[in-house]
């Protein structure tokens, strides 16, 4: 999908419509963009060997990829980032849009 590389749209920092710049957020990995908590760790802790519970059979089952059943979607919502040139403040949108590729023209 072609998009422009600049567009009008509401600001919320300077609170009027001003010339945005699109831009398209960088992926990120799992462990970054959802981070386990603290609780979350311990108990993986727990359940491993080293305490002698074993894992439950949590990690035995393999990657979810691997499953029989299991299907991505041929396309991932956008996720893009809006600067404003007057404040140079960014802002994401509300709602990504499923596409393919996004192309900035």
């Amino acid at each position: 999908m072609k998009l422009p590389k600049t567009i009008k749209r509401h600001c919320p920092h300077c609170k009027k419509h001003t010339e945005h710049k699109i831009a398209s957020a960088k992926k990120r990995t799992p462990g970054s963009s959802r981070p386990l908590g603290a609780g979350s760790k311990r108990r993986m802790r727990k359940r491993g060997e080293a305490r002698g519970t074993g894992n439950l059979g949590k990690t035995s089952r393999g990657a979810l990829s691997s499953w029989k059943r299991y299907g991505k979607k041929t396309s991932k919502k956008t996720d893009l980032r809006y600067t404003c040139n007057e404040c140079k403040k960014t802002h994401t949108q509300k709602k990504g849009f499923r596409s393919k590729k996004i192309e900035f023209k």
